[in-house]
């Protein structure tokens, strides 16, 4: 079974960048379908990215889109979240996940393996 290791949150002024990790072991990334996920205290689980390998597809929730930026690295077995443009609303704990394939990839329930998470807040 696949393990992922979220890394790169931290403290960043609004309008700054981060650039989130998720490395996995135990298996290729490429093999499954990876998702990004964060949560805010007191709200639920929000979808913010996915990608897909084969065919090779990017999906991004409704307020990310046009900021934020998923992709992989299979030499690391790695894929990353690029942020940018970052509000005081991005603030939550982020966390990778993998699944089979594309469907109800919205979803995290959906989701078989998750990371433990890697904190990002944003200040104003």
């Amino acid at each position: 079974q696949v393990q992922l290791v979220e890394s790169g949150g931290g403290l960043v002024q609004a309008g700054g960048s981060l650039r989130l990790s998720c490395a996995a072991s135990g298996s290729t990334v490429s093999n499954y379908f990876i998702g990004w996920f964060r949560q805010a205290p007191g709200k639920e689980r929000e979808f913010v990215a996915a990608i897909g390998w084969s065919p090779a597809n990017t999906y991004y929730g409704d307020s990310v889109k046009g900021r934020f930026t998923i992709s992989g690295e299979n030499a690391k077995n790695t894929v990353y979240l690029q942020m940018n443009s970052l509000k005081p609303e991005d603030t939550a704990v982020y966390y990778c996940a993998v699944k089979g394939g594309s469907l109800w990839y919205r979803s995290s329930a959906m989701y078989s393996s998750w990371g433990q998470g890697t904190q990002v807040t944003v200040s104003s």
